[in-house]
Order: C-alpha cells, then structure tokens, then sequence
C-alpha cells in the first residue's frame, strides 16, 4: 500500500468515527414531547454517505465520473428501464424529459409550440414549469380527493388534435390510475411523462411507477425518498429519448463520449454536419439547444449509499402512513383520508388530510394550532397553479385550457394539507401527532 492509499484509508476511517461522534448522536436523540420538532421530512444517512462523498472528494473529479455513471446503473437496474440520466435536481429532470419530446429527432410526433400537454392544476410548479416557458398549452382536469390523483374520466374530454402529450405526476408517492392512462396515450398515440418525483418505490400492479411512461422523473432533493442534497434524474427504455435526454443534458452535443473521453465514434474529424465544414470537430457539433442540467460526482457519491437504504426507506414510509392512517380513521366526519389508487401500492411521500365541510374549523385553525406545537404541515404545493402569480396576464382558453371544473382541485387549495411520513420519524412522534391531531377536534367538539 502506497503512502497515498494509507493516507486515504485513514481519511475514511476518520470520517467514519466522525459520523459517530457528530451525526449518528443527534438522529437518535429521543423525542420529547413539546420540545422535538415534528418535521414533514429529513435526511435519513449513516457513515456510508459521508465516506462515499469524502472519497469522491479526494479523487477531486468532482463533474460526472465514475460514481454518476455506477448511480445511473443501479438506478435503471432498480427500476428496470433501459436507461437513467444523472441531473442536478428534479426540476432540472421534469425540464429535461419535457423538452426531450420537442427534439427535431422524433419528426412528427414532436411537440411544437401551440401543442397541448394534458396535466392537472393540483401540481408542483416544475411539472408545468416547461410547457409555459417552451410555449405549449397545458390543459388542466381535475383530480380525484381521496387519490389526489388525475381524474382519468377527464382526459377523453381534454382530448383535441394538438394534444402530444401527458404528463402528471403520482401524488404525494400515490400512483394515479396508470392502467386508464397508458391505454388513453396507446390509442391516440401520445408521450407519457411520469413525473415520479414524490413516488420512488411505489408499484401499480406489481410494476414500479416511472417505469411505465415513455420517460419518468425523480428527485433527490433531501425530503424525497433518497437524497443527494439536490439531484435528479430521468429515466427511461426508449433509445432514442435516451439519446436525445443525454444531447440536452450536456449542452445539446451531438458527441456521445462520457466526460474526459475523446472519438468514442472513432469518425472525430471525418464527418458532415450541417453547414460545418467537413471533419469539423465532433465533440462541438450541436444536434440541440441544450443545457448543462449534469449533477456532480460528488452528489452521485451519496446517492450510491442512499439507494442501498431504498427499500427499507420505502418499507418505513409505508409504515407510518399506516400508523397515521389507524391513528385518524374515526375521524371521517371531520376529515378526507387519502385512499391508495386500486392496483397500488404507494411509498407515501406524505399524509394528506381534507378538512370535510361539515367539520367546523377550517384548515388553518388546526394547521395553526399543529404549528404551534412543534408539529409541521404543507399545503398540497400549488393548490391550483393557475391561480398563481405566474399566470398573470396569461390568457384561459389561449394560453392554457382549463377542462370541466377544478372543483376538486380548488378544495385541496382551500382545505387540504400535510404531514410528513419520512423514514426517520419515530413512533413516538407519528403518535404525538396523531394525539395533537385528536386533541384539536376534542376542543372543537
């Protein structure tokens, strides 16, 4: 052993019992009732994170190598699709799989400008992010309140001739109704996006959701179900959307050699492109106008160790939702439960309670209340993003459609939210809640 590898050995082992000296003691501090902070998520990790990014570090590649190259296989392999695609957040992985289906590459099943991408209201904003910005129109259905999920009833009538696309996302980790769906994009012939970013683990009829669609989505961002600190990734079986997601990834090249690789195609300086000149070089030419949405090496580090951890993650999710569930069923008179699609079985990302409105208090007077004892909550991310600023001065029936009525979609905005049903949250947390939760309609009653 070299001089450098017992210095590098010696690093990780101190890493290691720094793990234990500094983390490991604060995630098994006990819960203390009035005093714990209830928090809807968190970073689950041990010292096989922190060793994974201090070797990274040392070998100081830091841009894409060879731990977001092994991430990419584990996570396909996980999943079972053909392929993944590192990114360096979830937003950055809706951005990517969205504009992938506008390439040139997909001739006439390409989406353009004035196309119409069916979606819903009740959305995180990135999943609609890219189709204002690219200038398509998103057609909004309802959802269903006690899946929260798109109501698939809609979509005949959301149907026209410019619809190309689906994307929607599994909500708060519970699959929508994929069965209805992919039999809805197979008979018109339309990309489906799976956004699966709250929904890693989660299965419809035994098959993994993301797997499903022609490109799915995830995040990695720490309150997801593993953690990079920020990351992302799209994934799917199609080469060439693989193709195209791995151009607009890195810039939009043509070129398809891995980072500090050179003539991969072994035709470098012999070949036409457009305009060029003949042999221009082919690690510069650009089939797209792309991004640079690539994660560091780094980040792909901590992932490795967190996706070993996956399935027990998922298992816990599912755990404390039942737990919540048990804990809060009686109370149907005062709440909306969230109810599993049928066919599924969901990695909860978190609990969705509907204030019923015959309830007598409304959301805030309990989320109030749960706040002010340590315990926090979140609204179901837009509620309805149509009615958000950044629809300002955009026009219904120009620059989005709107399908029917939002009447679902608009009481989750008014009287919905959520807990958190995270990996690292105790037992004796999730039933500090569930007695703040009892305690509060007591008071009402």
């Amino acid at each position: 052993m070299t001089k450098a590898e017992k210095l590098r050995e010696e690093i990780l082992g101190k890493t290691k019992e720094y793990y234990e000296l500094v983390h490991k003691p604060v995630q098994m501090t006990p819960f203390v009732e009035g005093q714990s902070r209830v928090n809807y998520a968190g970073r689950v990790f041990d010292e096989k994170e922190m060793v994974n990014l201090v070797d990274s570090s040392l070998e100081f590649w830091l841009t894409y190598g060879r731990y977001s190259a092994e991430f990419e296989k584990k996570l396909a392999g996980y999943l079972g699709v053909g392929w993944s695609c590192l990114v360096n957040s979830g937003s950055s992985a809706n951005l990517l799989a969205f504009m992938a289906l506008t390439s040139p590459l997909l001739e006439n099943r390409r989406i353009k400008r004035g196309d119409e991408v069916i979606t819903v209201a009740a959305a995180f904003p990135t999943t609609v992010s890219p189709m204002a910005q690219f200038g398509v129109v998103p057609v909004f259905v309802d959802v269903e309140l006690e899946t929260l999920n798109i109501d698939a009833s809609m979509l005949e009538a959301a149907l026209s001739s410019k619809t190309k696309a689906v994307m929607v996302a599994h909500t708060l980790g519970n699959p929508f109704d994929l069965a209805a769906v992919t039999r809805f994009c197979r008979k018109n012939n339309l990309w489906l996006v799976e956004d699966n970013c709250d929904a890693l683990g989660s299965t419809y009829k035994g098959k993994l959701t993301g797997a499903w669609g022609d490109i799915g989505t995830s995040s990695f961002y720490p309150p997801h179900h593993m953690t990079m600190g920020e990351g992302g990734a799209t994934y799917t079986s199609n080469p060439l959307l693989k193709k195209i997601m791995l151009s607009l990834r890195d810039w939009g090249r043509d070129c398809c050699c891995g980072s500090g690789v050179d003539n991969t195609c072994k035709a470098r300086f012999s070949q036409q492109f457009g305009a060029l000149p003949f042999g221009y070089d082919h690690k510069y030419v650009y089939s797209h106008f792309g991004y640079n949405l690539k994660a560091s090496d780094m980040q792909a580090a901590i992932g490795l160790a967190q996706i070993e951890k996956l399935p027990n993650f998922v298992k816990k999710r599912k755990e404390n939702f039942n737990t919540l569930y048990d804990g809060l069923k009686d109370l149907q008179r005062c709440f909306i439960l969230p109810q599993s699609t049928p066919d599924s079985d969901p990695s909860w990302f978190g609990f969705l309670l509907t204030i019923q409105e015959s309830a007598g208090f409304t959301r805030n007077d309990l989320v109030k209340y749960l706040e002010k004892n340590n315990i926090q909550t979140r609204n179901l991310f837009c509620g309805d993003i149509s009615r958000h600023p950044c629809f300002n001065g955009l026009k219904e029936g120009v620059d989005y459609r709107i399908v029917g009525e939002l009447k679902n979609t608009d009481k989750i905005m008014n009287d919905s939210f959520w807990v958190g049903v995270y990996p690292g949250m105790s037992k004796e947390a999730l039933n500090f809640m569930i007695g703040k939760v009892r305690d509060f309609i007591g008071r009402i009653e």
